[in-house]
């Protein structure tokens, strides 16, 4: 049996423990020794001025931190959190005593002394128990040292979300990423606008927020192909995304294509129709996000994807170019697999990619960092559920595999072929509908070639016999058949010719195969001032270099929009002059190819004329 305690001794013990719990909160002791009573004066009006802004659970979770001003800090340095002292610089007292009557906090030498003991607290904060920021995984995904398939989930050592940075300090570790951010956070009305989900995590982190600006609605992308009367910038209301899929280019012939390509589609309403099924009808609308080496590159250098040589961006598109790129030109078919988001979830995406878009400067590795992996990494930063699962791979289709076993991509969409068809689930490669017009065309002439792809591999001289021979045995609307075929197949033809054309202009620009004048080259000029706009309008940062931070808001989206319908329209004027001169700057095998291609165009087109006039229809 325990003794007996009188009152006395439990009311000690009870003050002996709250004393034990019991912390001071934050006090900074500024030294006063080497200070006039009125730089001593001003010293304590900056620190009560920066503390009073920080949250509550921050000033709790700190002590007493001496505070030395310094002359010895380099000038770049405007101070340094020591283990139990914060150093300052100098020069920032100086710049505060000197600030005008009635200063705001903008003002240049108000805002850099705040920021400086801001910054510094931060990382004294940081290294509390209560803190901890920098080693925050969703912290951490959404500053941009991103989770990497290829390092057994590590993350990646370089930050590569570095344009439209308020202070490119941030990048070099998370520490300094968490000072500077905090620094806005507190300092900076708009930075709820320009980093929204940042600054929603450290809002549910400290249960607190300081005021923030309005907002400009929606999203906004550039569309560096924007059509002709469309806007080249976007704005975007996560209200009328109805649904995201992953959008799944299929393996063709080409080594570099074998595993697919990885893209997400946006089922976007048209304007007025409310959210539901029928917003998949609205194909003109929907958008494709996709994670590309170089603005419309379909084939690129293998050794260049190797050694990260090409810049890995996120584009918007528009979902029926890049239906007719790959099923036409490509020759691939493509799925599109819903997934399964919430409202709150694809808002949350579609603001992690315009934070890409307008943010994101990585490099493309076909094995490391190639379509599959940014895709992953997107939708793993953008959707924090999405985090907890295992869904990392290096290839579109293991990507695709793993979101359908954990239940995110309903791929029952797909187990009726000509329903998937219809309801624009699946777009067929064109190779089926050209092995049809192929077949005809045999039956017409009698072709050797069993297979569509043996005959648009062939030389246009090889094919141009066939072309103009004419089966006397056949009737006028058999010849018409044929013919008609044939001038679908070769217009097929062409457009692999313009992408491989486009693709050797390129690799004769960056492989510098060709010197100005060394063999009669002399669209070095042309193609570099062509690919320069084409940097801008794949770079969207570019376009406001000098300008605020994070995602665009309301007076810079007005100059993003002059800049970029100025670039747009200054990019078609100089594509149709470079392709008018690009042929006398190919290789003769190249352009050789071209010329034969339309002249068998040029062919097949009079004979159809001809032979719709004999049949007493309308001439085409």
């Amino acid at each position: 049996m325990s003794p007996r305690r009188g009152p006395g001794l439990w009311l000690a013990l009870c003050m002996l423990a709250c004393a034990g719990n019991a912390r001071a909160e934050l006090q900074l002791l500024p030294e006063a020794g080497p200070l006039t009573a009125k730089e001593a004066a001003a010293t304590q009006q900056l620190l009560d001025a920066a503390v009073q802004r920080l949250p509550p659970a921050w000033i709790a979770a700190l002590d007493r931190i001496p505070v030395v001003w310094r002359h010895d800090l380099p000038a770049q340095i405007h101070g340094r959190a020591r283990a139990r002292r914060l150093l300052l610089n100098r020069a920032l007292l100086d710049g505060w005593m000197a600030r005008p009557t009635g200063a705001g906090a903008d003002e240049p030498a108000t805002r850099a002394a705040l920021s400086a003991v801001v910054h510094e607290l931060a990382h004294f904060y940081d290294r509390t128990a209560q803190g901890r920021l920098s080693r925050s995984p969703r912290l951490l995904d959404l500053a941009g040292w991103q989770v990497s398939p290829m390092r057994l989930g590590l993350r990646t050592s370089h930050n590569a979300f570095s344009d439209r940075s308020p202070d490119r300090y941030e990048l070099t570790r998370a520490s300094e990423f968490v000072a500077v951010n905090l620094e806005h956070f507190l300092l900076d009305p708009d930075y709820a606008c320009r980093r929204p989900a940042l600054h929603r995590f450290f809002s549910e982190h400290f249960d607190w927020a300081p005021a923030q600006a309005d907002c400009a609605l929606g999203q906004v992308f550039l569309q560096a192909d924007a059509d002709d009367g469309e806007a080249a910038l976007l704005q975007l209301e996560p209200s009328r995304v109805y649904a995201v899929d992953y959008l799944l280019a299929e393996a063709n012939e080409q080594p570099m294509s074998r595993w697919g390509h990885s893209m997400l589609r946006l089922v976007i309403c048209a304007p007025g129709r409310p959210p539901g099924p029928e917003c998949r009808l609205d194909l003109r609308y929907h958008r494709v996000l996709s994670f590309r080496a170089f603005v419309d590159d379909v084939q690129i250098s293998s050794w260049r994807g190797l050694t990260g040589s090409y810049p890995s961006r996120l584009f918007l598109l528009p979902l029926e170019q890049v239906i007719d790129e790959y099923t036409k030109i490509e020759l691939r078919g493509l799925q599109s697999i819903p997934l399964r988001l919430d409202r709150e979830e694809i808002a949350g995406l579609l603001e992690r990619a315009a934070q890409a878009h307008w943010t994101y400067d990585g490099r493309y590795y076909f094995l490391s960092n190639n379509c599959a992996v940014e895709t992953f990494k997107l939708l793993h930063d953008g959707v924090p559920r999405l985090a907890g699962e295992s869904l990392a791979s290096v290839t579109p289709t293991g990507l695709l595999r793993r979101l359908k076993k954990v239940g995110v991509a309903d791929a029952s969409v797909l187990d009726d072929p000509a329903e998937a068809l219809r309801l624009g689930y699946r777009f067929e490669s064109a190779s089926v509908h050209y092995q049809a017009m192929f077949e005809v065309a045999r039956e017409g002439l009698s072709l050797p070639q069993k297979r569509v792809q043996q005959w648009l591999e062939l030389p246009p001289a090889e094919r141009a016999p066939w072309l103009e021979r004419a089966d006397p045995g056949s009737s006028p609307g058999q010849a018409l058949r044929t013919s008609a075929a044939l001038l679908l197949l070769e217009e097929a033809a062409l457009r692999q010719q313009e992408l491989l054309v486009r693709d050797e202009l390129k690799r004769r620009y960056f492989g510098k195969e060709v010197q100005q004048g060394a063999d009669g080259f002399a669209g070095d000029a042309a193609l570099r001032d062509f690919l320069r706009l084409e940097g801008f309008l794949s770079r969207p940062a570019a376009l406001l270099s000098n300008s605020g931070y994070g995602l665009p808001q309301a007076d810079e989206r007005k100059a993003i929009g002059r800049e970029s319908e100025q670039y747009v329209a200054q990019l078609k004027q100089q594509g149709v002059a470079l392709r008018a001169d690009a042929r006398r700057w190919l290789s003769p095998e190249r352009r050789s190819m071209l010329e034969g291609t339309e002249a068998n165009i040029a062919l097949l087109g009079e004979r159809l004329r001809r032979l719709h006039k004999e049949q007493g229809g309308l001439q085409l």
